[in-house]
């Protein structure tokens, strides 16, 4: 790939196919942004995400973010200016408007008076920035650890290699916000999960098995294709201190739920051994799954394997789910709708209603009201399911 110019990094583009998760709205920064390309030629980069200890880091993060919001609607709503900036604005103000020529180009063209940048917008970008800043990916894997010599090695810090604005085959490449909000319960219920054993379906870039190995005794963390389960591979690799401090296990495995079985071919990247699907089906208990209620297709797919999987486990297992409900127009209904999350709810129920004289399934949803241990923004269309899949025979 050729050089990319300044310009290219301060004005990223993305095609009107793409998507992108919210998580990475305040990534783009010509400071920060350098790209590697992946196998399949998508722009890589590696996100620092920070664990917050206690619920007073976030207390005071959001203090900050109030703050300059404050500082703002006072200036807005007439008040006194906060800095010099913001005074010699008002004063440019008054100047022009004594003339309406002032106001015009050399065409005759409104010209638009623009707010100069000023220290509480460079405060306030700041504070949103420490949500997720990519760091510097240069040709090699020395450049990495070349980054991590400078950070130093930090048990509270969770690295992730992201990609942003895929097409929506490849969006389990990104970090989604319904995984963070799965992340925190994880968190804060970590006596609940400590020496479980776990599978994710629809792992993605790994963060949720990652946090669930920091407890967990193994995680099988699993999706498909195979540059996405190289790049979740290398962040597993990342945050080895991570893991290997709460002395977890993070196998990343292909699992395809469009098949019935598990894909045992030993020349096939990332197949099953024997081995590990007999531990699987013997000793797991706790199934998970984050974001990945977007497709009705998917949806029936995703339950199917979840129901073929609890048939064979030996003991009971508790499923958690967590998704954000996205409303779209439509216009077969000529409305705001959210499809996706009906067949979900729908399924939900047929499941819980499922008649099987080797298992139920109680479901129950998790009101999301638990500590906050990453930083994002918890809105109202978060949820988290729990379903406890309870062997009768």
């Amino acid at each position: 790939m050729g050089d990319v110019t300044e310009e290219e990094m301060d004005n990223p583009t993305f095609k009107s196919d793409t998507v992108l998760s919210d998580v990475h709205l305040h990534c783009p920064d010509k400071r920060n942004l350098m790209v590697r390309l992946n196998a399949v030629g998508q722009p890589v980069f590696l996100s620092y995400f920070k664990l917050l200890q206690n619920t007073e880091d976030l207390a005071s993060e959001k203090h900050g973010r109030e703050a300059a919001t404050e500082r703002e609607q006072q200036y807005q709503s007439g008040g006194e200016p906060y800095d010099t900036d913001q005074n010699n604005l008002k004063k440019e103000i008054e100047l022009n408007i004594e003339g309406v020529e002032a106001l015009l180009d050399d065409d005759g063209d409104l010209e638009v008076i623009r707010r100069p940048r000023c220290a509480s917008d460079i405060e306030t970008e700041g504070v949103f920035r420490d949500r997720v800043y990519p760091v510097i990916l240069m040709k090699g894997e020395e450049d990495v650890f070349d980054v991590e010599e400078q950070e130093g090695t930090c048990s509270d810090i969770v690295k992730i290699e992201h990609t942003m604005a895929t097409p929506l085959e490849d969006v389990g490449k990104q970090v989604w916000r319904a995984a963070f909000l799965l992340a925190d319960y994880i968190l804060f219920k970590r006596d609940t999960f400590k020496c479980c054993s776990v599978l994710e379906l629809g792992g993605g870039t790994g963060i949720t098995s990652i946090i669930m190995g920091t407890v967990a005794k193994r995680v099988y963390c699993t999706d498909v294709g195979e540059d996405l389960l190289a790049m979740c591979e290398k962040n597993v690799a990342l945050n080895k201190q991570l893991l290997e401090a709460g002395r977890g296990e993070v196998k990343v495995k292909e699992l395809d739920w469009l098949k019935d079985e598990f894909c045992t071919d030993p020349e096939a990247p990332y197949s099953w051994s024997e081995e590990e699907i007999a531990d699987l089906h013997d000793h797991c208990t706790v199934i998970m799954a984050a974001d990945v209620f977007y497709d009705d297709d998917l949806t029936d797919a995703l339950f199917r394997t979840l129901y073929r999987i609890t048939h064979n486990l030996r003991n009971s297992c508790t499923v958690y789910l967590a998704l954000e409900k996205r409303l779209n127009f439509t216009l077969r209904h000529m409305d705001v709708t959210c499809e996706a999350y009906s067949h979900f709810r729908n399924t939900l129920n047929d499941l819980e209603n499922l008649q099987d004289r080797k298992m139920k399934y109680t479901v129950e949803p998790i009101k999301p009201d638990f500590c906050q241990f990453l930083i994002y923004e918890r809105i109202e269309q978060l949820e988290l399911w729990k379903i406890i899949a309870k062997q009768l025979m």
